[in-house]
Order: structure tokens, then sequence, then C-alpha cells
């Protein structure tokens, strides 16, 4: 099988902080993370319960890794069974980090394919067939980024019936989603909110 390779490195010196993966295959491994401005891990106590949350999905899933930064949650989710992720990121050093995260990982490139992309505009692009069973959403917040993607992801037909999306936003603040989209979970954790959607 193909893998990542160095050729992808980042410079070194620009590491800073780290993700840790919960469980899986890769269950304890620590990855660098850049210190990126607006990059914001989701932390380890919202991310177990995400993953609890999402546990009778995720093994042969392929997922969306939107607005991915650090990566931790595409991580997790090839660590714990997921068949695919794609991870969008647009920052091109926070991209490059990603790369060499799988290259620590020894992950296959069959399974995680990493696009240097505005998140926004690469879901504007039109789908003969759905692609994904799980999303993730955890844009920087206060700029509305969350909404737009919810629209792009319904309108262009990029999710597979009963797909899962996950959402992530500043606490107290409302969100429009489509009429077919079902409320499955919601907890507040400081000032974060997150909730679990699924596509009738």
């Amino acid at each position: 099988m193909k893998k990542y390779t160095k050729e992808h490195t980042p410079n070194q010196s620009q590491s800073k902080g780290e993700v840790r993966i919960i469980a899986g295959r890769w269950r304890g491994r620590k990855l660098p993370v850049l210190n990126s401005q607006g990059l914001r891990p989701t932390g380890d106590r919202v991310k177990e319960t995400l993953f609890n949350w999402l546990m009778p999905y995720i093994v042969n899933s392929c997922c969306l890794d939107c607005f991915a930064g650090s990566g931790s949650l595409g991580f997790e989710s090839l660590s714990r069974g997921a068949k695919q992720v794609t991870f969008v990121e647009l920052e091109k050093t926070v991209f490059n980090q990603l790369k060499q995260n799988l290259i620590r990982l020894k992950c296959d490139e069959n399974q995680a394919n990493v696009i240097n992309q505005n998140s926004l505009e690469w879901l504007k692009q039109p789908q003969k067939t759905p692609h994904f069973d799980v999303v993730f959403l955890d844009p920087p917040f206060n700029f509305g980024l969350s909404e737009q993607a919810i629209k792009l992801l319904e309108q262009n037909n990029w999710l597979q019936q009963q797909a899962l999306i996950y959402v992530e936003t500043e606490k107290d603040k409302p969100l429009n989603t489509p009429e077919n989209w079902y409320l499955l979970k919601e907890k507040i954790t400081g000032q974060v909110c997150y909730r679990l959607y699924q596509k009738k």
C-alpha cells in the first residue's frame, strides 16, 4: 500500500502543542499541532463524548473533516475503523502538518485524502452521487461558516441518506439546519455547544 512520504514535511519549528488519539488502533498516540490563528482543536472530553455518540456508525464509514485544522476528529475516526477520511484545510502550514501526521501514523493514502483549499469553495462542487456518511464541522467561530457549510452540504448532494453531521459552535448560537436534519444529540461544555444531526 502507498503511504504518505516525507516530501510533505513542514517546518518543525512551527509546531506547538499536541492532540491525543483516544481509542482504536492508534490509541494514546500524540500528534503535534501548529500554532495557527483560529486553530482550536476539539478537547479530549468533548471528543470522547462525540465518539461515544458515533460508536455504532464510524466503522467502515466515509468521513469529511471540514475546516480540518489539527485533524483531530479525522484521525480519531481513522483510528476507530473509518474506511476513508477527507481532510479539507485552507492554511498551507496546517495542511502540511496534517500530511506529516499521516506519515507519523503510517497511514495508507487510500484511507486519507488531504485537500489544501477553502472548505466552502470545495463544497460548492455539485456531486452526481453522495459521498459521506459522517461529516465534522468545526470551523473558526464568529464567521457564520457552519451555516454556509451546512447549506452547501445539502444543496450539492455530498451526504449519504442517514448521514451524521457533527457541528461545533459558540454557546447560545442558534443554528439553522435543513428540515430533513434531525437533532440526535446536543451538549454544552464551557463556551462551546456541540450537536449531532442525522439526515432523514
